[in-house]
C-alpha cells in the first residue's frame, strides 16, 4: 500500500503592499518632503537649482528652434519624466531615514540596485512624453488644420474665446489626463523601488500601477498636490521648482514607503 505523504498548505503571508492609506496620509509626505528638504538644504536646493536650469534650457531650445507649438505639451511632459530626474532626491530620503551621510555629490552619484532597469524605465516614459507631444500636434491639426501655429501671442485667443478652441482644449484636456494618469501610475512608486531593490522595470511599474488603483482616493490627492506645485512653479517662470522639485522628490519617497515595505530594506 503507497502511502501518500501529507502536504500542508502554505500559511497566508502578511502582504509587503499598504492598502487602504487615507487620504489626508498625502500631506503627510508632503510635510516629510519639506523636513527632508530643511536637512543639508543646500544639497536639496542645488538639486533643484540644477532642475531648473535644465528646463530653462529645454525651453530656450524650443524657442530657439521654432518648436514653440509643442511648449504645452513640452512643459506637461515635464511631469512625465519628473520622477527619473528625482532619483538623487530619493536618495538622500533614504539616507537620512538609514542615518548615512547627505551630500550633493553623494545625491548625483547616486548607484540603483537596478540602474539598467531605471534606464528602462526612463526610456518607456521618454517614449510615452514623446507621443504625448505627438498626440498634441495631431489634435491641434484636427481642430486647426495644417496651418502654421500662429505664435502663443495668438494661440490663447484662438483657445479661450472661440467655439472651435474650447473644443479642442476639452479633447486635448481629455487625452491629456489619460497619458498623465497612466505615466504617474507606472512611475510613482517604480522608480524609488528600483533605487532600493534588484527588480525588474515590468515588475515595478506593474506594481506601483496596482498599487495606485488599489489606493486612488491617496494617490489622487497627492497627484492633486503635485500638480498644483507644479502649475505654481510655471507661474514664477520655473524658478518655484528650485524649491518645489526638491519638497515633491523626498515627499515621493515617503510615499514609496508608506505603501511598500520589507524586512531588508535599505531604509
Amino acid at each position: 500500500m503507497t502511502t501518500i505523504p501529507a502536504v500542508v498548505p502554505p500559511l497566508p503571508r502578511r502582504s509587503q503592499f499598504g492598502r487602504h492609506i487615507p487620504p489626508r496620509a498625502a500631506f503627510a509626505w508632503l510635510g516629510a518632503g519639506w523636513r527632508d528638504l530643511c536637512v543639508e538644504p543646500i544639497a536639496s536646493l542645488t538639486y533643484g537649482l540644477a532642475v531648473f536650469f535644465i528646463s530653462v534650457v529645454l525651453v530656450g531650445g524650443l524657442f530657439r528652434l521654432g518648436w514653440d507649438y509643442i511648449l504645452f505639451p513640452a512643459l506637461a511632459g515635464f511631469m512625465v519624466v519628473g520622477p527619473v530626474l528625482a532619483t538623487g532626491l530619493y536618495e538622500k530620503s533614504r539616507r537620512i531615514a538609514a542615518d548615512e551621510r547627505v551630500s550633493f555629490l553623494r545625491m548625483v552619484l547616486v548607484r540603483p540596485r537596478s540602474t539598467s532597469q531605471i534606464v528602462i524605465t526612463g526610456l518607456v516614459l521618454c517614449l510615452l512624453m514623446l507621443v504625448w507631444i505627438r498626440a498634441a500636434v495631431i489634435i491641434y491639426a484636427l481642430f486647426f488644420g495644417l496651418r502654421p501655429f500662429p505664435g502663443l501671442g495668438h494661440i490663447a485667443p484662438m483657445l479661450f474665446t472661440t467655439p472651435l478652441g474650447w473644443s479642442m482644449l476639452a479633447v486635448g484636456s481629455a487625452v491629456g489626463a489619460l497619458f498623465a494618469a497612466f505615466s504617474f501610475a507606472i512611475s510613482a512608486l517604480s522608480i524609488p523601488r528600483l533605487l532600493e531593490e534588484p527588480v525588474d522595470a515590468l515588475t515595478a511599474m506593474g506594481t506601483s500601477l496596482a498599487l495606485v488603483w488599489n489606493n486612488l482616493p491617496v494617490m489622487v490627492t497627492w497627484g492633486a498636490i503635485v500638480l498644483v506645485l507644479f502649475i505654481a512653479s510655471l507661474a514664477t517662470g520655473l524658478v518655484g521648482l528650485i524649491v518645489a522639485f526638491p519638497i515633491l522628490g523626498h515627499g515621493t519617497w515617503h510615499a514609496y514607503r508608506a505603501f511598500y515595505s520589507r524586512p531588508d530594506a535599505r531604509c
